[in-house]
């Protein structure tokens, strides 16, 4: 899809939800398309998939299908060539594996690394292997990282990250970014200051190490350029006040000019 032309610099989509998770496709055929997740404090959640219409240059709905919990991460499979089935990994109470098609979305797998009891441990997160897609990473609420294989539904590697007692914590509700070199992470390389309320996302350039655009309860979404650290970097290069306060915010990996932002029920996409 090409939207060249059309000189729009804003496309919105309203869900029938407050949105949480999100993520782009990367598939070369589907460039200008999402996943969103609700974020609904029951059982009952539902994932959506848009996509922008060329014609209408307008934000449709594909498909929605149903969710435990909320997804606290969506991501499609980091296949930019397209030679992978279409797939969609969801994280909340389990790891769950989508498999996507024109006319519908089906479970394909759910990954569960504590079949032997009732008790499940909440995903906070995970990630997709880009040089091998058949390896997702998860977080979990106890602690525990683990390593799955796709093809196999198996358990590949598990650490346990903290034993005994948690003696520091870090904390999500600051204002303030810091930019740490992880060569040495104990001193901070640059500090952003400008969000007056909690920062909700974070995401670096994909195409420029020396871009981060930042997005926070103040309802802001601040790109930033780095390069001149470690002189203190005062104010950001460009600046989007939203309509609400925004929870997430993803930097399309495939087309570097186009960044999504979330905030209530919406869903954004800005040309910077």
């Amino acid at each position: 899809m090409s939207l060249h032309g059309k000189r729009k610099e804003i496309y919105k989509y309203e869900a029938p939800w407050t949105v949480y998770a999100m993520n782009w496709s990367v598939r070369p055929d589907k460039r200008f398309r999402l996943a969103l997740g609700s974020f609904v404090e029951e059982y009952n959640n539902k994932v959506q998939l848009v996509g922008l219409e060329e014609e209408s240059s307008e934000f449709v709905c594909r498909n929605t299908f149903d969710h435990p919990y909320p997804t606290t991460k969506i991501m499609w499979i980091p296949d930019t060539k397209g030679v992978y089935p279409d797939l969609l990994a969801t994280s909340g109470d389990y790891l769950r594996i989508w498999r996507v098609s024109d006319t519908e979305t089906r479970l394909e797998c759910l990954l569960n690394n504590n079949k032997n009891s009732d008790f499940c441990a909440p995903l906070t997160s995970f990630d997709w292997n880009e040089v091998d897609p058949n390896l997702l990473g998860t977080s979990s609420i106890d602690t525990t990282c683990t390593i799955w294989g796709l093809e196999t539904g198996q358990v590949l590697g598990r650490v346990n990250l903290v034993s005994g007692h948690v003696k520091t914590q870090l904390i999500a509700h600051d204002k303030e970014v810091v930019i740490l070199d992880v060569r040495v992470p104990c001193t901070p390389v640059a500090r952003l200051n400008n969000h007056r309320a909690c920062v909700n996302g974070i995401a670096w350039a994909p195409h420029s190490s020396c871009h981060i655009c930042t997005a926070a309860d103040d309802h802001q979404a601040l790109i930033w350029d780095i390069q001149q650290m470690p002189r203190a970097i005062e104010d950001p290069i460009l600046a989007y006040t939203a309509e609400g306060e925004i929870n997430n915010v993803q930097w399309a990996s495939t087309q570097p000019d186009w960044i999504a932002i979330c905030y209530n029920n919406c869903l954004e996409i800005l040309r910077v």
